[in-house]
Parts: C-alpha cells; sequence; structure tokens
C-alpha cells in the first residue's frame, strides 16, 4: 500500500493551507525550548488534538527528519504540511513556522547592534553568557548519553574534542569521524548499504572562496545548513569554524547568538538571522536567514520519494550515529574555549553552577526561563 495513502497516514487531504498557517504561526510563536519540545507540540497538536494522523506515522516521519541535514523540527513541520496539502502545504508550513522567530530574532539583532555595548545594557549581557554556556553544557550531558550507543564511538568522540580542541577545523573533523564511522561499519559483515553521500560534495563545491559580501553570507549559511546533522546545537560549532576562526564574527558574538537562539522561540537556526545581521546589517540577515533554511524545503522536497531508501541504510545509519556523538563532542570543545573568556570571576562562575544544576535537574524548566534567570542575577550582581 501506498505509505502517502489516507487509510495509511490516518488523514484525509482536506486540511486548507489558511488552517495549517494558522497552526505553525502558533508553534512558531509559542515554541521555546527547542527541537524536543517542538515535536512534542507538533505531536499534541497534530496527533492528539487533530487526529491528522497516527502515532505510528508521525514517529516514521521524526525518524526521516534525523536522516537528512538540517533543522530537525522545521523539516517535521514541513513533513506534516506536506501530508496535508501537497507541496503548497510544505512551503506554508515551513515558513509559518520560522516566520516569528526570524522576525523576533531580527529585532534581537537590531537592539545588539545598537545597544549592546552600553553600560545598562551590558550587566544583563554579562548574566547571560555564562549561562548559556552552563545551558548547553547540561543540555550536551544528556544529548551525549543518548549518543553514547557503543565504547567505538565514544572513543571517536573523544579524540574529535582534542583534535578540535588542537586547532583542527570542526567541519573537517565532523566529516573525516563520519565516514570513519561508515569504514568501521564496512568492515564489519556485509549488507545493504546505501553509499552515496551528496550533502559532502556539495560542501567541498560550496567551499570556494568569495570576498565577505551578502553572498559570502549566504553561501556560507546555505553551507551549513545542507551538511548539518543532529542538533542546532551542531550550528554553533560549524558556525565558529566557519566564520569566528576567519575574524568575522567574535567570540562574544557568537555567544551572545546562542543565547538568543535559546530565549525566543521557534527553530534555533533562526540565530544566523542575528549572526547575518552582525556581519552584514540587515542584508546580511535575510541572506543568511534564506541560506540557512533554503536546503531544508529542498531536501525535503526532494528526497521523500528516497525516504523508504534511505532509513534501510545500514550505513547511512553508522554515519549519523557517529556525527552525533561527534557533534557532542565538538560543541563541548567549543564551550570550554568559550568558557575561558566569559568564567573570568566568581560571580560568572555562580550564575554558571546554578544555570547548570536549575537544567539538569529540572529538564522541563523552559531554557529561556534559566536565561532570563541569568540575565537577572547577572544584573544583581554587577552591583557587588
Amino acid at each position: 500500500m501506498d505509505e502517502n495513502s489516507p487509510k495509511e497516514t490516518g488523514l484525509n487531504r482536506s486540511t486548507s493551507l489558511a488552517e495549517l498557517a494558522r497552526l505553525f504561526l502558533k508553534l512558531g510563536v509559542l515554541g521555546f525550548g527547542g527541537p524536543a519540545v517542538h515535536i512534542a507540540m507538533m505531536q499534541e497538536e497534530v496527533v492528539k488534538k487533530r487526529a491528522w494522523m497516527s502515532d505510528q506515522r508521525f514517529l516514521d516521519l521524526v525518524g526521516a527528519t534525523n536522516l537528512i541535514p538540517g533543522p530537525n523540527s522545521t523539516e517535521m513541520t514541513m513533513h506534516i504540511g506536506h501530508e496535508r496539502a501537497g507541496w503548497k502545504g510544505l512551503v506554508v508550513a515551513g515558513c509559518c513556522f520560522i516566520i516569528p522567530a526570524v522576525v523576533i530574532t531580527a529585532v534581537f539583532a537590531w537592539l545588539y547592534q545598537q545597544y549592546g555595548q552600553l553600560p545598562q545594557v551590558q550587566p544583563f549581557i554579562y548574566g547571560i553568557k555564562p549561562a548559556i554556556i552552563a545551558v548547553v553544557v547540561a543540555l550536551m550531558i544528556d544529548l551525549g548519553r543518548k549518543a553514547l550507543k557503543t565504547v567505538t564511538l565514544g572513543v571517536i568522540g573523544m579524540l574529535a574534542a582534542v583534535a578540535v580542541l588542537a586547532g583542527f577545523n570542526e567541519i573537517y573533523v565532523l566529516f573525516g569521524a563520519g565516514f570513519l564511522g561508515v569504514v568501521l561499519h564496512w568492515l564489519r559483515p556485509p549488507g545493504k548499504q546505501l553509499n552515496g553521500f551528496a550533502p559532502f560534495i556539495f560542501w567541498q563545491a560550496a567551499n570556494a572562496y568569495v570576498p565577505l559580501t551578502e553572498s559570502k553570507i549566504f553561501w556560507v549559511f546555505l553551507k551549513i545548513g545542507a551538511i548539518l546533522y543532529g542538533s542546532g546545537y551542531v550550528l554553533f560549532a560549524f558556525l565558529d569554524a566557519e566564520l569566528v576562526s576567519k575574524g568575522w564574527l567574535t567570540k562574544q558574538q557568537l555567544v551572545d547568538a546562542i543565547a538568543v537562539g535559546q530565549f525566543t522561540p521557534g527553530p534555533v537556526f533562526s540565530s544566523a538571522t542575528f549572526i547575518g545581521w552582525q556581519i552584514g546589517g540587515a542584508m546580511g540577515a535575510v541572506a543568511a536567514t534564506i541560506g540557512i533554511f533554503l536546503p531544508a524545503f529542498l531536501f525535503v522536497a526532494l528526497l521523500r520519494p528516497l525516504l523508504p531508501l534511505v532509513q534501510k541504510s545500514s550505513a547511512m545509519r553508522a554515519f549519523l550515529d557517529t556525527v552525533n556523538i561527534v557533534s557532542v563532542a565538538i560543541i563541548l570543545s567549543v564551550i570550554i574555549e568559550m568558557g575561558r573568556s566569559v568564567l573570568l570571576d566568581w560571580r560568572t562562575m555562580v550564575i554558571a553552577l546554578a544555570s547548570f544544576a536549575v537544567t539538569f535537574y529540572f529538564k522541563k524548566w523552559n531554557t529561556a526561563f534559566i536565561i532570563v534567570g541569568g540575565a537577572v542575577v547577572g544584573y544583581v550582581l554587577s552591583y557587588f
């Protein structure tokens, strides 16, 4: 039976584009807390409240998003939109989920550019930085537990962290480790495998040098959007390699971009809007936003017919398992580097420890509130 037939998916094709737009605008405005929270909200709205599809079909689509590059929760909106209203539904659902986050982030980007260094704002930013570092560490520990499936993966992850701290390019480390995972998989008893991997080729082609203009910003973020697997936090490891190491973005701006991605709703990829604005103003923000999200639309649209084959590929599974654990290692390495420039006194250490404890032990708390709490505590402690 066709996997997209109404009987198989538990839906009919009667959903209007306006209804899809209303739902995903709502989720885009209220979706604080990251991809896991977004997907839980979608399951509540799509499966439980509206019965648009079965639990099994929803889980199948979640699995499909993990097998292609890009922001998982955003791609999930596109899959749901396509299930309900075809290609138009894919575009409408994806755009409506992204737009609120992009608009809110653009406002923060403008305010940051205008007032970020003023004394009355600086105390709040002072507290945000250690809070966001602690939140990311706590989240990565939890993610690492899920990613650490074998001793071999653990060893690869540790070697990746050492390589990044030693100065190797994060992107080379990530993909080198991914292909090492595939090679180790191939050394096992043979089975059915999917041997091609187009995103890596795309990355090589997009890596040609261009002056830092809106066009260059677009290509940098298009490249990252086309090859980024795993958690959205991996984005910041890529940005560190692509922008910070080349002097186009400072470590402080990267930390602040992570903070903005945490306490604004919607996909964490909207941080690209913030970073694009700092590098190239409003047009830089537009270029970065289009670049980072465009591959997700293309992959979901073009690869849907291939998803059954990809899901059965043991080689692709080995690649993704390795990339997941190495992503965690890279992020922790980047956070260590950031910590050296942020955790400079007892105040920042207190904020970091408190934020870590709250995030680690109260997993249901929205991380946005923890970041805001860090800002308030930072403001208060700055007077001591």
